[in-house]
């Protein structure tokens, strides 16, 4: 890194010889410098140019840390204008003072050029769309008190709102011709108008009693207790003085969510190509919700209509509505496997016509041969490519698919993809790695012309250090092989030993790939002086469906091996990695691993770290949520599958803890409840194992409050660098 590489060229063009580095020019100037001979002018500035600045360097930068990673701006939400010639994009900031983020506008040449902040009120505005005339923009802000829509003119003048409804809007989009929006509002089925909602609303939060009564299963879900409402898709148009209309449900009598509770987004719903109609995704399937991933397709043609599931025969997951440029085709992406949330998506095609006509319309399965899940993905303005980031080999890799053949062809693996979008010959999307944070770039679809449009985060890049990474493979459990990434630490020396932070990714059915993550960055430990050691292990998404799959009924088998082995390879590749100091720390199912670690392999780790993990397999069914995730795990409920759940269940096991443990948990995990890591700190203390505990009452599964963000790695590296960190080397 070279903040000042004009007066550092400067002086090394003057001085180097053809066989002579610059660290040791420097040294040879220097000398001189101090000799005793009289300095004259022009060699007193060149010992300030040599020697200062090289210190200025120094001393301008830092090791990235937990600071840095909180501060950082957040690039998101790129929208390529319909004329192809600027990006909306949201950024953002984080406010230390009142511990929140808050997001503005901000809009980009799409040559990279022009770049300006668009809105700068207080609240956070988001969620941007353009009108089909690339004149204005309709976004969504919390500049009322609720969120609600605004438009903003490009021609001039302030943001207007648009909307005034007695509920928040979500999830924004236009149609086609830019008469109509359609939005997601939570909503009472049986509420006859939004008003009606919100007066039961109101209602409920007056009411001196506070007990709450339930009658079916799926009480509460992800960090939120249920209250009986629905997310509906509504329509609204726009009028002649650029107020809403009357917004109209789509949806009308589902018991069902669209977008979906708690992640889905404006990508489960899509206007019908004449923009009078809605095909939508969502899961209408009674009290059987909690253990059913049976998410199916709906057509609702105009406003008033009734929906009518389009994808009856697939009981396993259906979602992602995308029309063709020319309205023939409507792409969607469908798994085979009903109950299981982590099988490939395939991309099915429809023959829009015949769903028109009333006919029947068997879907194509276009990337049955791909060996990759493709959940998310664009048509591209000649309708004969579709464009995709699909999770690769320790990547999230920029594909293109030919419509006609289904082939696969790479257009980039390079860190991890996202908001793809493509326009006049070229293909916008996000980027970040292990090297830095969201930027817009675009690339065309050979894979070459990649440019970077935003420099947003340059300037606090530039303040820090971080570690090299590097890629490597061994041969794991079954003899097949496994991929984990190494981050070196910051200042590396090779003749140096560095203690290790072995990271352990949830999920299971997840990835450690090339990431800039804002919970679990492994940058952040190279800045405090650790090698961070990542594994893809079995289970792991991006290598084949197979492996993938091969988690089932084998959470403490294959894994842990990969595990075992992966740290072997790592310390026998690396070996300035000091194999006697070595932490281990996981959440969710890593930090099941770690549970599972510390009565299976417990005397490998000088310390482990536990955020969010199950301690007991079958208690965890019982209480948590989402039912149709241990059920696949595990082979089904534990009444029915008692031996699957003790198999692997580290309960079982405390019998051979011994190794100090951190674990953190929070209060509104509702995935994996506080009682979890309440026993298992309880076992710890009760087997005299060193131990703390980390409580954080108004979190949920992730810590997302910036300052509870600061206090967590705060007390992470604390407990590392306790049990850690040689003597002689402890911070």
């Amino acid at each position: 890194m070279q903040p000042f590489p004009t007066a550092l060229g400067l002086v090394s063009t003057r001085l180097r010889t053809p066989s002579a580095s610059p660290r040791s020019t420097r040294r040879r100037v220097t000398g001189r410098c101090l000799g005793t001979a009289p300095l004259r002018p022009w060699l007193a500035l060149l010992t300030v140019l040599v020697v200062l600045v090289p210190l200025r360097v120094t001393a301008d930068t830092h090791p990235f840390g937990a600071q840095d990673l909180v501060e950082m701006d957040r690039v998101s939400s790129p929208v390529v204008s319909p004329d192809g010639k600027r990006i909306a994009f949201v950024v953002r900031t984080t406010d230390l003072q009142a511990n929140r983020g808050r997001t503005d506008l901000f809009m980009i040449g799409a040559d990279g050029k022009g770049m300006r902040r668009l809105t700068t009120d207080p609240a956070s505005d988001f969620s941007p769309v353009w009108s089909p005339d690339s004149r204005r923009l309709y976004f969504l802000s919390t500049r009322s008190g609720r969120s609600q829509v605004w438009r903003l003119d490009l021609d001039g003048g302030e943001a207007q709102p648009v909307s005034d409804l007695p509920l928040d809007v979500g999830d924004l989009k236009i149609s086609p011709d830019g008469s109509t929006l359609a939005f997601s509002l939570e909503v009472f089925v049986d509420a006859a108008t939004l008003d009606e909602t919100r007066e039961r609303l109101d209602a409920e939060e007056a009411r001196e009693t506070t007990g709450v009564v339930y009658d079916r299963v799926f009480v509460r879900h992800w960090d939120t207790w249920k209250d009986g409402r629905r997310r509906h898709v509504f329509f609204a148009p726009i009028q002649d003085d650029g107020s809403l209309g009357e917004a109209v449900d789509m949806m009308p009598g589902m018991d069902a969510d669209c977008p979906s509770q708690p992640f889905g987004g404006a990508e489960e719903f899509t206007f019908t190509p004449d923009g009078r109609g809605l095909v939508f995704a969502a899961r209408d399937v009674g009290p059987s919700e909690p253990w059913s991933t049976d998410f199916d397709l709906y057509h609702t043609p105009a406003v008033g209509a009734e929906p009518v599931c389009l994808t009856t025969p697939n009981e396993a997951w259906d979602t992602s509505p995308v029309f063709s440029p020319d309205g023939t085709t409507l792409a969607y992406a469908a798994m085979a496997v009903p109950g299981y949330e982590a099988d490939r998506f395939r991309v099915m095609l429809l023959d829009w016509a015949s769903v028109r006509e009333g006919k029947e319309a068997v879907p194509v399965n276009l990337t049955e041969d791909f060996d990759r899940s493709v959940g998310g993905f664009v048509f591209g303005s000649d309708g004969r490519s579709l464009f995709a980031s699909i999770t690769d080999l320790g990547h999230r890799a920029l594909y293109r698919i030919d419509v006609e053949t289904g082939q696969p062809h790479l257009v980039l693996r390079d860190g991890s993809i996202g908001g793809v979008q493509e326009s006049h010959g070229r293909l916008y999307y996000t980027r970040n790695g292990f090297d830095g944070p969201s930027e817009i770039e675009s690339i065309r679809p050979d894979g070459k012309g990649r440019r970077r449009l935003t420099h947003v985060d340059d300037e606090r890049m530039a303040q820090v250090r971080l570690g090299a990474a590097e890629q490597f493979s061994f041969t794991g459990a079954n003899g097949d092989r496994v991929y984990g990434w190494v981050v070196r630490p910051v200042d590396f020396d090779p003749e140096r030993r560095y203690p290790v932070a072995f990271l352990i990714h949830g999920g299971p059915q997840g990835s450690f790939g090339s990431n800039f993550h804002y919970r679990w960055n492994p940058q952040v430990y190279a800045g405090a002086g650790y090698a961070a050691v990542m594994i893809d292990f079995h289970g792991s998404t991006g290598y084949g469906q197979a492996f993938t799959d091969a988690i089932r009924d084998n959470w403490g088998g294959w894994p842990l091996e990969d595990l075992q082995k992966g740290l072997a390879a790592a310390l026998e590749r690396y070996p300035w990695m000091d194999g006697d100091h070595v932490a281990a720390l996981g959440a969710s199912y890593g930090g099941y691993m770690i549970n599972w670690i510390a009565g299976n392999w417990p005397d490998r780790f000088t310390c482990l770290v536990n955020h969010d993990g199950l301690f007991d397999t079958e208690f965890m069914y019982y209480s948590t949520e989402e039912l149709w995730f241990p059920e696949h795990e595990f082979g089904g409920p534990p009444f029915s599958s008692r031996a699957a759940y003790d198999r692997w269940n580290p309960a079982l096991h405390v019998d051979q803890w011994q190794t100090p443990m951190l674990v953190v948990h929070g209060g509104r995990d509702y995935r994996v409840p506080l009682t979890q890591g309440l026993a298992t700190f309880n076992a710890l203390q009760r087997r005299g194992v060193p131990s703390r505990f980390l409580y954080y009452p108004d979190e949920n599964h992730w810590v997302l409050q910036p300052k509870n963000s600061l206090q967590w790695h705060e007390e992470v590296l604390r407990w590392l660098d306790q049990w850690t960190r040689p003597e002689e080397d402890a911070r």
